[in-house]
């Protein structure tokens, strides 16, 4: 049995993703997509916080002040935005107890912390929130019941073809790529990448994503799916921050047998 296999979670059928996945994928999650949750999600919290931790102390300079943030949650299960969410707002948290602690405020000031990897950075108010969009054809219920956010009911096949999800919640409609879309800021996608039956598929999707978003996140119980020289992403090292070959062997974040992989657009 994978790591991947020993799944204890409510809403799920087995205590095993192999032994519920031989009914078939698209069953599965119709059946349990209204109640799904990921039992990795400390796991997957501690690869997000690092991650993001190392994007921010990087790439935080270059954003804009007066654009927000865009993330894509692909194949949602809620626990990418959840731990996004928290990351931003315990970074707003941490400078507005700074600040007071600067300006004879002690009192108020949240007692010191030691510095880890997944400790979020200061985030100053003078960036807008960030916005997140999410899609799922099975666990769009799930999604806003714990994020109070819409979830587009697309599945991959779609968002290869050029759907997105729409950027205003009373938009029903999905987006498609002829409408005027802003850069997305990074694709996260937790738990499922490795579903997508087909290489053939796979590519055709990841190189739809490759000419709209400069970052795909990865997360995955196990180092799948493979992903290839000319499919438009290469593999970062976020220790060194540059880009490597698919072939190199770079460390990967890992918390709690959760692996998350990281790569850069070379289309955007």
């Amino acid at each position: 049995m994978s790591r991947g296999d020993r799944v204890v979670a409510s809403g799920n059928l087995s205590h095993s993703m192999r032994e519920n996945y031989q009914q078939g994928v698209s069953e599965y999650y119709g059946k349990v997509g209204s109640v799904y949750r990921n039992p990795h999600f400390p796991g997957i919290r501690r690869c997000m916080f690092q991650w993001l931790n190392r994007w921010w102390q990087m790439e935080s300079t270059s954003l804009s002040m007066q654009d927000e943030i865009l993330m894509f949650d692909m194949a949602c299960g809620r626990s990418a935005t959840i731990a996004f969410r928290e990351w931003w707002e315990l970074g707003r948290k941490l400078h507005e107890s700074l600040k007071r602690a600067n300006y004879g405020g002690n009192a108020l000031a949240e007692p010191p912390r030691k510095k880890t990897q997944t400790m979020p950075p200061p985030i100053p108010p003078e960036y807008p929130q960030p916005k997140i969009v999410a899609a799922d054809p099975f666990t769009s219920v799930a999604y806003y019941e714990r994020t109070s956010l819409p979830s587009s009911r697309l599945s991959f096949k779609d968002i290869s073809e050029g759907s997105l999800p729409p950027l205003q919640p009373e938009t029903s409609a999905p987006e498609s790529s002829a409408v005027a879309y802003p850069t997305i800021d990074m694709v996260i996608c937790s738990f499922a990448l490795h579903l997508v039956e087909t290489p053939s598929e796979l590519f055709s999707l990841l190189w739809e994503l490759s000419s709209k978003t400069r970052w795909l996140v990865v997360l995955a119980p196990h180092k799948k799916p493979e992903i290839k020289e000319g499919w438009g992403w290469c593999k970062w090292d976020i220790e060194s921050w540059t880009s490597r070959r698919m072939t190199d062997n770079i460390p990967e974040i890992l918390h709690e047998r959760v692996h998350c992989r990281v790569y850069r657009s070379l289309n955007v």
